[in-house]
């Protein structure tokens, strides 16, 4: 019996993290035909990462091929500086590479046609076209998880700046605090990350956790410590986001990421204190991302049908997916 999708085009998408890869075979609709998810090998030399990232497309591409399909593209997105108009990775803190032109790389290596970006661009624009963010045109997303970042959408435009644009994590919350990977002090990204928070409550309590997950349990039972850490974090959350609340208005914040996995552990706070440090500003509204982990991997998705001409451009989030076609 011929599977129902036998002989449909399809791409493939590749959600590279700092701590986790979500990989996925779509259809046009982007419907999830066949997903895999592995930990990024961040801890090797950026080599490793980039072995790990072809092994992966061969294996979504071996599971397309099993099901008869037609593979037009695959949209491959990453953490760090990212410059879309030339396909390269310029810098990533957390996976360690330069100036890498990882879509030619890729491609050469897959014999597939490959779109790079940004992982948190690409997750905001998922979340734009059809998650939280829909019919929104000044939109902040920012996931927190081991890094934090922010795609940035002006008046429905995607602001990408040569890919510099977003690097919310890096704004300086704490002058002359702890030093962060980037070279710089009291960023935001070492204080309210998800791995800036279990690695303080660790110091802090002397017990050593996994994640922030665990730290948002025990502030649930009461734990002094995990107050302190989450108060902390939270705190200089909402100042970064009231400086980006001042520079560019957005109307709609969607929080994504492990940290927003805690739900109103982490927004009813942050209103607070986000409503406290704001006074002319216009006040935007806080939600939770709607598409979970899977954003980044949907939103490279669209860009590599956009790429086979297939679909939404990325420029234009809001353009109906009924629009998506092959």
């Amino acid at each position: 019996m011929r599977d129902e999708t036998d002989g449909q085009d399809c791409v493939i998408a590749l959600d590279v993290g700092g701590t986790s890869m979500k990989g996925a075979v779509l259809d046009r609709n982007l419907k999830v035909l066949h997903a895999v998810r592995m930990a990024t090998p961040r801890r090797w030399h950026p080599d490793a990462v980039v072995a790990e990232i072809i092994a992966v497309l061969h294996d979504l591409n071996r599971a397309a091929i099993k099901r008869e399909l037609s593979v037009r593209g695959a949209g491959v997105v990453v953490p760090g500086i990212v410059d879309e108009s030339t396909q390269t990775a310029i810098y990533s803190a957390n996976l360690g590479w330069r100036d890498l032109p990882l879509a030619a790389l890729l491609e050469d290596a897959s014999g597939l046609p490959v779109t790079l970006g940004h992982d948190v661009r690409a997750g905001g624009v998922a979340e734009c076209c059809i998650g939280a963010a829909r019919n929104a045109q000044d939109v902040w997303f920012v996931p927190i998880g081991t890094g934090i970042s922010a795609a940035v959408f002006c008046d429905g435009q995607l602001v990408r700046a040569g890919g510099y644009a977003g690097e919310l994590g890096h704004i300086m919350v704490e002058p002359g605090g702890k030093p962060c990977a980037c070279g710089a002090r009291g960023c935001l990204e070492g204080i309210a990350s998800a791995s800036a928070v279990a690695a303080a409550y660790s110091a802090r309590s002397g017990l050593q956790i996994e994640g922030a997950a665990t730290v948002a349990e025990r502030l649930a039972q009461g734990d002094p410590d995990a107050r302190a850490v989450w108060d902390r974090a939270v705190e200089a959350l909402a100042t970064a986001l009231t400086t980006a609340t001042t520079l560019f208005a957005p109307e709609v914040i969607v929080l994504g990421g492990g940290l927003a996995e805690a739900g109103g552990l982490l927004m009813a706070p942050l209103r607070t204190s986000l409503a406290r440090q704001l006074t002319f500003q216009r006040r935007p509204k806080l939600v939770l991302a709607e598409l979970g982990d899977m954003a980044g991997c949907l939103g490279a998705g669209l860009a590599a049908l956009q790429a086979a001409s297939c679909g939404p451009s990325p420029h234009h989030p809001r353009k109906s997916l009924s629009a998506v076609t092959l």
